[in-house]
């Protein structure tokens, strides 16, 4: 213990005589530094992110071909898949994501397991009231 307590008072005490002992010139060119960093930082991470979202429209443009009919990647939103009883087409071009908008496919997959998940329902309760009209008729005829 005795030996990490040195060691941080040393540390301590080497960081502030490295200031104490600045000359003028030194301290301008600390100040020029932090400034160019502070000036050239939001660039230079636009300049990043441009470049990591070029990358990722890279990696999904090469689709790796693993032999089946339907590539796990397609079935992700990567690929257009016809959809039985999703009618709206052009509301897909609209709402196309970038491959820098996070969320925007994600939320057009949820309408459309939404709307598929009430033409389900409705189609079950459709069901549920024939067989409700036919028990109804049954009873009628038999009386």
């Amino acid at each position: 213990m005795e030996n990490v307590q040195e060691f941080v008072d040393s540390r301590l005490r080497n960081f502030t005589a490295s200031f104490s002992r600045l000359k003028p010139e030194g301290w301008i060119r600390l100040i020029w530094i932090v400034g160019a960093y502070m000036l050239l930082r939001p660039f230079l991470m636009k300049l990043g992110a441009r470049a990591q979202e070029r990358q990722h429209e890279k990696e999904s443009a090469e689709a790796v071909d693993t032999g089946a009919e339907v590539h796990p990647n397609e079935l992700r939103g990567g690929k257009k898949i016809a959809i039985p009883g999703v009618d709206s087409d052009d509301e897909e071009e609209k709402t196309e994501a970038k491959p820098g908008q996070w969320g925007k496919k994600a939320r057009v997959k949820q309408r459309k397991f939404i709307r598929e998940t009430l033409v389900k329902e409705e189609k079950r309760l459709q069901d549920e009231q024939e067989q409700e009209d036919l028990k109804d008729i049954a009873d009628l005829l038999e009386d």
